[in-house]
């Protein structure tokens, strides 16, 4: 029998497992994250959805992605008048004006306070989103009459996590972030020797000048949770939890962390036993595309074609930067499908094409694909490892630099920073991932590493969920470090009582041979004297 009929028939015992182990639908409370977060979310409930589970959502009024009418879930709609998406365009015009000025310490503080002050506005915003909904009596008897399983969130923000704490459901996490960073901090030991924190840009293979870095960045961790967003919810804690609760402490004590990433992607880091890697859940083998489309990628030859886009959240580069990268594209023999609104870059050429959206999965999946030109999130970066697709980074904010730096440290991606990006510098990048076969190659290798699982991430996910509500939650994957003081966790308290009794045992033998000293002087002196 040959490899891939056993794997084949491994899958489908696989498979058929789980059917039979499969819970009755589920009734499941959806506190979800707005904007490219919520991309990760519905993949998840329209899976969840298809295995006959019932699906609730609660969203703002104002939301930009998550829609209030849907064939996957009931709403429930909070009334609100502010909302996230005015300050977070301000957030991204004034970082992108801050990236191009250089690196420099000013640059960095810029880009730090304005990272923290929009952090801090959020957290203030769902805070009163929070209290509008448990201040509701109506909707807080309806959502308690409706005997929901477990409640679902996005830990991004912290409102998810109160109102499974107040209604005492079981909690599941779809996470990758959390309000102060990277969930594996508040979850799993993590030793900043070799454990890179978010933001810093270093690796797992650090020199002592890194290290210092890295705990560095790490303070600005605690400061952002402590300082920027435990103030935000500590109202919500005094009135309506006895005893307080902190965000960490409501992480610490979720049933499941369905973490989005996975180590063919990450660093090998300690774990826990309730977080379950899914990285590339939402990954699927491509679909065909729309005609108009195959037959411009068709037209490609044997050159092939480049996709470029920034995402979600950035419509645009600047126009004299996006004026110098449709003029490298103009130049070069490969066909190229750009995303990008607004006004088309003047010097565009005849062999690219500008779409407000694109089938980025598809379009991946595809033979005719030779370079991915991406800004580094989460999102594309798995997508390109399932594919086995090189990438040219040019990342913005937030993670997309980690992101990518994971890939070129494996030799898989190049980075060109926004304020080196011109003529020059974009078409060295792009000949040297196209012409360098170790780039494509290494990529390679890592999606047959993805892809050699024994169950799909997504068939992982959905039976983590199914777990904690046939089992009404996961205590017993729990770790008890959460209730223990930190300086119990760290043992400091031990480490004091020993100190204690080694300085009371040298105090004492100091003592008794100075006590014995003295005595012998003593009795010579009286002979002596005798």
């Amino acid at each position: 029998m040959g490899a891939l009929q056993l794997h084949r028939i491994c899958g489908l015992l696989v498979f058929f497992s789980l059917c039979l182990i499969s819970c009755d639908g589920g009734n499941i409370l959806v506190f979800p994250v707005d904007g490219s977060h919520w991309v990760n979310m519905k993949v998840l409930l329209e899976e969840l959805h298809s295995r006959g589970h019932n699906l609730t959502v609660i969203r703002a009024s104002n939301s930009w992605y998550i829609p209030e009418k849907s064939p996957l879930y009931k709403p429930i709609t909070i009334e609100t008048d502010e909302g996230m998406e005015d300050f977070f365009d301000e957030y991204l015009d004034e970082h992108l004006r801050a990236q191009r000025e250089g690196a420099s310490f000013w640059t960095f503080f810029k880009l730090t306070k304005h990272f923290l002050s929009m952090i801090s506005q959020a957290h203030d915003i769902w805070a009163k989103a929070f209290v509008q909904v448990i201040e509701d009596q109506k909707l807080i008897q309806s959502i308690s009459d409706s005997k929901y399983d477990m409640v679902l969130t996005d830990p991004a923000m912290a409102p998810g996590l109160f109102l499974a704490k107040l209604l005492k459901l079981p909690l599941v996490l779809n996470v990758r972030w959390i309000p102060s960073g990277e969930g594996h901090f508040a979850l799993a030991p993590s030793p900043l020797s070799y454990i890179p924190v978010p933001g810093s840009g270093l690796t797992d293979k650090m020199d002592f000048i890194q290290r210092v870095k890295n705990i560095l960045f790490y303070g600005i961790i605690l400061f952002q949770q402590k300082i920027m967003v435990e103030p935000s919810y500590l109202a919500i804690r005094e009135k309506y939890f006895d005893g307080g609760c902190d965000i960490v402490s409501l992480l610490q004590e979720a049933d499941i962390w369905l973490f989005r990433s996975d180590f063919v992607f990450d660093y090998p880091r300690p774990t826990m036993p309730n977080v379950v890697y899914i990285g590339g859940f939402q990954c699927k083998p491509a679909q065909p595309l729309p005609a108009d489309l195959e037959e411009f990628v068709q037209s490609a030859g044997e050159d092939g074609v480049i996709i470029m886009t920034l995402g979600t959240l950035v419509n645009a580069l600047p126009p004299d930067v996006a004026d110098e990268v449709a003029r490298v594209f103009a130049k070069l023999p490969q066909k190229v499908i750009w995303r990008h609104k607004g006004k088309p870059p003047s010097t565009l050429g005849n062999n690219t094409r500008i779409v407000d959206w694109m089938p980025q999965k598809d379009l991946l999946g595809h033979p005719q694909i030779k370079l991915f030109v991406a800004h580094g999130g989460t999102n594309g970066v798995q997508e390109a490892i399932y594919h086995g697709v090189p990438v040219l980074g040019i990342p913005l904010f937030f993670d997309q630099y980690d992101n990518l730096l994971r890939l070129q440290d494996r030799g898989a991606a190049k980075i060109i920073q926004l304020k080196d990006l011109n003529a020059d510098s974009f078409q060295q990048g792009i000949q040297e991932v196209l012409r360098t076969d170790s780039y494509r190659l290494n990529m390679q290798r890592m999606s047959r590493l993805h892809r050699d699982q024994p169950m799909a991430p997504m068939d992982q996910a959905v039976f983590w969920v199914e777990y904690v509500i046939r089992h009404k939650g996961a205590p017993h994957l729990r770790t008890e470090a959460y209730r223990m003081p930190w300086y119990s966790y760290y043992s400091l308290d031990i480490l004091l009582l020993m100190l204690t009794m080694l300085t009371v045992l040298i105090v004492s033998t100091v003592a008794v041979f100075r006590f014995l000293c003295c005595r012998r002087r003593r009795r010579k002196s009286k002979a002596k004297q005798n």
